[in-house]
């Protein structure tokens, strides 16, 4: 749904309208843009006033964002910097005429191997196959940890890249989707978000009940969230 843009402050603020009963005010990376999902019911001075009471609490979380510690764009190339279940591995590129490979050398070094004159994108296309196939391989042992414990049937569970949720959910079809990136997480990351996902199918609101049954099911959430939220942010990364 389109929005519009209004100054307050000297913040840019998007304003969209939803069906919705309350109003949500949200700062989003990489930037801390500032965007506003308002009832239909109310115009844009009384967004105003909202936001105007809000204005510290968006400031620090834009500050938080400036002071992450992010990585420029990757070129995949010797020596940089890439990460997997929350340890940094500099990379090792070499060239073979057989099949591309990702291995993990050791504890502190990441092997790429491609055919000769294989340029930036196929690089990234080829460990990032490994990065889904390492994610995948996750999914089971969750699913059988957790379906018990929460007392939800995963119907699905799915893989994909998105721009600004770590995970989502389709309480309908009992289908989870994880973002792609968290196998560059510490495990316990990928856990709490999975557990998040499958609260959101008992109660769909982050509201206090929401908040109540994560205390129940891992009551060190709160750990793991802040642990994910302060894990190095990639080039285009975000916050949960």
């Amino acid at each position: 749904m389109a929005g519009h843009f209004i100054d307050i402050r000297g913040t840019t603020v998007e304003i969209v309208r939803k069906d919705i009963k309350n109003l949500h005010v949200g700062v989003y990376p990489p930037n801390g843009r500032v965007r506003v999902a308002a009832p239909l019911y109310l115009d844009d001075d009384a967004v105003r006033l909202a936001v105007i009471s809000r204005l510290g609490w968006i400031r620090r979380k834009q500050a938080d964002f400036e002071q992450q510690n992010r990585q420029s764009r990757r070129e995949f190339v010797t020596g940089e910097s890439h990460y997997f279940q929350g340890r940094r591995y500099r990379l090792d590129v070499t060239e073979h005429n057989g099949l591309p490979t990702v291995r993990l050398l050791n504890n502190a070094t990441m092997g790429l191997s491609v055919r000769p004159g294989t340029d930036r994108d196929m690089r990234e296309a080829v460990l990032y196959r490994w990065y889904r196939r390492e994610l995948r391989d996750q999914l089971p042992a969750l699913v059988a940890k957790w379906e018990p414990r929460v007392g939800v049937t995963v119907a699905d569970v799915r893989i994909r890249k998105m721009k600004t949720l770590w995970g989502s959910c389709n309480i309908e079809a009992g289908r989870i989707w994880l973002n792609l990136e968290l196998v560059k997480k510490p495990p316990s990351c990928l856990e709490y978000v999975f557990v998040h996902e499958m609260v959101h199918l008992i109660e769909r609101k982050h509201n206090a009940r929401f908040q109540g049954l994560m205390d129940r099911f891992m009551p060190q959430w709160r750990m793991h969230r802040d642990e994910l939220n302060r894990a190095p942010l990639a080039y285009a990364d975000w916050r949960y």
